[in-house]
């Protein structure tokens, strides 16, 4: 016992000096707290050598010249400058937006400086100097400052841009002011007197000010004021605001407007070029944020509603595959392009769906069934013209499923792995890549995705970007993948902060040091390429530091502020236990407690609307962070995958100039150099170029590259196909090839001369019968055009023939195949009718008792296929597909009805998907020439016409003619075995008329989840099975069947069993799929 106890005692002493050398090695190498407040105090510097020159050149302009020191105003000179006037207001905007980035400075720790203290100061006076300009957005004397009534100015602004500025600003700080947002050390103190009086619209009890400003909700009533004169925009028939609206005159210029009743008034008329009713994804959803909180702290829910109206109307006009475009027209709200990305466009529109939900988390829904009053004559509430919201569009849940939703699109359809992650940008209805590019804007996506608890996806999508800036000392607005370089010369950084914000997110899930040092580069760079004597600058081109001549409101109002949030942990903001969220623009939001009912609970929303995507799990709990590799320091920096965004960005190529700390010798065991000179790296073998040498793993492995295996197929140019004259079509033809786009993908008319490139797959994302497969091929490109994810190749099978090439062969599949059935109805023709006999088709009756009656087709294609229980992807196939396929392959002249007096009656087809038995008794397809194209009604009778009905078949022997005089005999399942099934069919001799099929029915609704509990394997539609025949197939006398009889198994139930009995007659047609070097090629369709 007492050596036990030694060797136990001694084993964890071992483990306890493991541990305790970790943790020494983690604090001796990690960022120190001093280098931290050394950081933290040049962020505060660069911040106030930026705020203090504007307030002491431009205030009360908007924004800053920092090269020639002068004010930035609106060009007036060219109305059109969109540049400048979309965002610059004539409202002080740099204040504006500086002012809640002041309130975070002030609950800085105490240093020399008394940063905290001076920030605080700031703060008030410069509430007081906005008040003094623009008044206390009150009716009387005190609500006209020296540049006018609140902000009654003449300047036609961008709705998107003044909500997230200037109403968020705004409302920021007047949470700051009021107390609901922590500031260390500021406890709002009641002014004397203050509650005397009644409470006016958006106005809290005095706060006395040690600058003599009494402060009583000034900033929340100039949001309102500012707010409101945003209203006539709304005015639209699609809910999405006018990009631009007159904050003095409101919307004349949009004379489609509803508000506009009288378009020929001459108030209306619009000189020039029309104005344009384009605006983007993220101007029209992301406003939701600003004006829920403005309506919760004012009791007007207008802006609320408009803004989550705005919000569905976007999200509403996603396409088929769940994404959303850039570019959208808010007067029809039609798609403008067909680009849908993560960044420019419709960056912040995905940001608003996840902070919404966090916003509203915790409170109740406003009560929206009391009408809102109010007394002024100018009052005006778009939301009288649209339908109320209902329960279910205001709730958190919602939103949470809209970005649930959102994500699954992008991960799905714009995330590519290939040589490091990244996102391209796609077309909208199809996921097929467009362009190769990044953009900065998509740099706020990895922070986005921390939020949402996508930890792993968010840390290796901002390697890419963290290489990015490495490279170029800023992010150029765009970037191109594919080339390596700057794409199309946009190569300029206005100081935006979407990258740095990221990293504060990331650091505060993960606190792993890298992300300091990150913005430890990004500060360094900033102060060595943008600083002026005026202020700081951005960069016109990262490539050559040429300075642009504007300081952006957005650099002191963002950029400087995440840069100081990451610096300083403990920040109240920082460990704030509430439902806050940070604006697009950086500014603090939150709904106060009081403001507010309890919490009730909803029920996750059952909607169709707003399921995730399929393939994505959505995430309700954010992870733990990753945990540490025994002898690093930082996680991100022993990343396997680290060099992997190097590669792509082509950081190896490039020299390093940086002197990089050299790892110290007493960690390494190696003999000080006495010199004590520091490591120059030739090339960024690593990145940061602040991260020292000390935070890179020792014996750190790189993972190979994860590139794709390709390979491209050119097939033989043969007699080129001929394009029929003269006919309308309602499908896309390009390319010689004679490639035509279909809703469901492409289909190819001909194989002659076409280039077709193949990806390999491995985990492959198609399935089989017998599950997913391990491996395949999937086409990425055809024609040199790019195809999405999900789209998939249609190809007939006359036009790929008898094919066996090793690199496209055609196989029969073995398993399923297709059932055709010919129905008695026919189609009586009219050679007095106009059209093709398709139109005649498709004609419908006046109702449904009619069809019934007269067993029209449209009973045979839309009540008979539905009813039957047919998988929906085979309901599909055959009402469009098909349809489809038949309408572009055939001679648009055999679609004419032929001008005779009469002509043979023709019967339509349907197909039913079949499934064949198996075990050791089951006999294989019968091979019979296939059925023609069940597309086109014909009059000819198909192979069989006999059919034999047996019930369940399980009571007794069948009568000798069922097999003798029926091809096919039908049953229903259940009853008994499916060998005992095939036991009472007596023996026969085969001739042309004798057995050849048999058909079991199965139903489709109350049994598949039995059959999934009974373990059968799944078949392509949800309820097939293959039948499961365990025993050699017998006759009614015992012996072994010298001729096995083929069993297959439909789904369908009664309705089924009574489409068979309006048969007039059955074939059967066969399913085949390509395979390429022995590989299923999956998104390769037979038709």
């Amino acid at each position: 016992m007492s050596c036990s106890t030694h060797s136990t005692a001694a084993y964890q002493s071992r483990w306890l000096l493991l541990a305790l050398t970790t943790i020494w090695l983690a604090t001796a190498n990690a960022m120190t707290q001093v280098r931290i407040a050394e950081l933290r105090q040049e962020t505060v510097a660069m911040f106030y050598h930026g705020f203090d020159n504007y307030m002491r050149v431009a205030f009360p302009e908007d924004e800053l010249r920092p090269v020639t020191c002068v004010p930035l105003t609106r060009d007036s000179r060219n109305p059109r400058n969109v540049e400048l006037n979309d965002v610059l207001g004539n409202y002080s905007l740099t204040l504006i937006d500086s002012l809640s980035t002041l309130a975070i400075l002030a609950s800085a720790p105490l240093d020399t400086a008394a940063t905290g203290a001076k920030a605080l100061q700031d703060f008030q006076n410069g509430v007081a100097s906005l008040v003094l300009q623009y008044g206390d957005g009150t009716s009387g004397p005190s609500g006209k400052g020296l540049r006018g009534r609140g902000f009654d100015v003449d300047s036609k602004v961008q709705v998107f841009e003044t909500v997230i500025r200037g109403v968020g600003g705004l409302l920021s700080a007047h949470l700051f002011a009021a107390g609901e947002l922590p500031i260390t050390g500021y406890t709002p103190r009641r002014a004397k007197g203050a509650t005397k009086h009644k409470l006016q619209k958006g106005e809290i009890p005095g706060i006395a000010w040690p600058n003599g400003f009494i402060y009583n909700g000034q900033l929340l009533r100039l949001a309102l004021d500012l707010a409101q004169r945003l209203l006539p925009a709304f005015y639209t028939a699609t809910g999405m605001p006018y990009p631009r609206v007159n904050l003095r005159h409101g919307i004349p210029f949009y004379q489609n407007s509803p508000l506009n009743k009288d378009p020929d008034s001459d108030e209306n008329v619009q000189e020039g070029a029309p104005e344009i009713t384009e605006t983007c994804s993220a101007g029209a959803g992301s406003l939701v944020l600003e004006f829920t909180v403005l309506s919760r702290l004012t009791d007007d829910p207008r802006f609320e509603q408009l803004a989550k109206r705005a919000f569905w109307a976007v999200w509403n006009r996603r396409s088929s595959i769940g994404l959303i475009g850039a570019g959208v027209d808010a007067e029809n709200g039609e798609w403008i392009g067909p680009y849908a990305g993560i960044g420019a466009g419709t960056d912040s529109f995905f940001e608003y769906a996840l902070k919404t939900h966090i916003l509203l988390s915790g409170h109740d829904q406003p009560n929206l069934t009391v009408p809102f009053k109010e007394p002024h004559q100018s009052w005006l509430d778009p939301n009288a013209i649209y339908t109320p919201l209902t329960e279910e569009q205001n709730s958190p849940e919602a939103f949470l499923a809209a970005w649930q939703q959102a994500h699954a699109a992008v991960k799905r359809h714009l995330y590519s792995g290939i040589h490091h992650p990244h996102y391209v940008n796609v077309h909208l209805a199809t996921g097929s890549p467009q362009a190769y590019w990044i953009d900065s804007l998509g740099a706020y996506y990895p922070g986005l995705l921390t939020l949402a608890g996508e930890v792993e996806e968010a840390i290796e999508t901002n390697l890419l970007y963290t290489a990015l800036w490495t490279r170029y000392s800023a992010l150029p607005e765009r970037w191109s993948v594919r080339d390596g370089h700057v794409e199309g010369g946009l190569g300029w950084w206005p100081g935006r902060p979407e990258f740095i914000e990221s990293n504060y997110h990331l650091y505060r899930a993960t606190r792993d040091p890298w992300y300091l040092h990150v913005g430890e580069m990004v500060l360094e760079d900033i102060k060595r390429r943008c600083w002026t004597p005026c202020g700081w600058s951005g960069l016109q081109d990262v490539r050559t530091g040429e300075m642009s001549d504007r300081m952006e409101s957005f650099f002191l109002g963002e950029t400087a502020k995440y840069l100081y949030l990451l610096l300083d942990p403990d920040h109240p903001l920082n460990s704030l236990d509430a439902a806050y969220v940070f604006t697009t623009e950086g500014h603090p939001l939150i709904i106060p407690k009081e403001k507010t009912n309890l919490v009730i609970k909803r029920k996750r929303s059952a909607s169709k609307e707003l399921q995730p995507h399929t393939g994505e799990e959505p995430r309700d709990t954010c992870p733990v962070p990753p945990p540490p590799i025994p002898f690093t320091i930082s996680a991100t920096a022993a990343r396997p995958d680290i060099f992997h965004a190097a590669s792509l960005i082509g950081l190896h190529l490039i020299q390093n100039h940086h002197v990089i700390e050299a790892e110290p010798a007493k960690l390494t065991g190696r003999t000080a150099n006495t010199k004590s000179q520091p490591d120059i790296v030739t090339n960024h073998t690593y990145y940061p170029w602040t991260l020292p040498q000390s935070l890179m793993p020792v014996n750190g492995t790189c993972a190979r590259l994860p590139m794709k295996h390709t390979f491209s197929i050119e097939f033989p140019v043969s007699t080129p196909l001929q394009t029929p004259q003269g006919v309308q079509s309602n499908f896309i033809v390009f390319g010689p090839q004679g490639l035509v786009r279909l809703n469901e993908g492409i289909l190819v008319k001909s194989l002659s001369g076409l280039k077709v490139g193949m990806v390999f797959e491995s985990p492959s994302p198609f399935r089989t019968l017998d599950g997913p497969l391990m491996e395949s091929w999937r086409v990425w490109n055809i024609a040199n055009m790019a195809l999405g994810r999900d789209e998939q190749i249609f190809i007939p099978r006359d036009v790929i023939g008898e094919m066996t090439d090793p690199s496209f062969t055609r196989v029969r599949d073995s398993v399923m195949f297709d059932i055709v059935l010919q129905l008695e109805s026919p189609i009586g023709t009219n050679s007095s009718a106009p059209g093709s006999v398709e139109e005649f088709y498709d004609s419908s009756s006046d109702s449904k008792q009619d069809i019934l009656e007269d067993s029209s087709t449209d009973l045979v294609f839309e009540e008979q296929i539905s009813s039957a229980g047919l998988a929906a992807e085979y309901r599909t196939m055959l009402s469009s597909l098909l349809h489809h396929v038949t309408s572009a392959l055939r001679d648009p002249a055999a679609t004419l009805l032929p001008q005779q007096p009469e002509t043979p009656q023709t019967y339509p087809f349907i197909t039913l998907p079949a499934i064949a038995s198996t075990g050791m008794g089951a006999a294989p397809i019968i091979d019979v020439p296939d059925a023609p194209d069940p597309s086109q009604p014909r009059s000819e009778s198909l192979i069989w016409s006999n059919i034999y009905f047996a019930g369940d078949g399980c009571r007794t022997k069948l009568p000798d003619d069922a097999a003798k005089k029926h091809e096919i005999i039908v049953m229903r399942r259940g009853g008994c075995t499916f060998s005992e099934k095939l036991s009472n069919i007596p023996s026969f001799t085969p001739t042309t008329r004798s057995l050849k099929l048999v058909i079991l029915i199965s139903g489709v609704t109350d049994e598949n989840d039995q059959w999934q509990e009974e373990g059968w394997p799944a078949g392509s539609g949800s309820s097939l099975f293959r039948p499961l025949l365990d025993k050699v197939q017998v006759t009614p006398s015992g012996l072994v069947r010298h001729h096995q009889i083929c069993m297959v198994m439909v789904g369908g139930g009664d309705e089924l069993e009574e489409l068979f009995r309006k048969t007039r007659s059955i074939g059967l047609r066969r399913r085949y799929h390509i395979e390429s070097q022995g590989l299923v090629v999956g998104n390769i369709i037979v038709v």
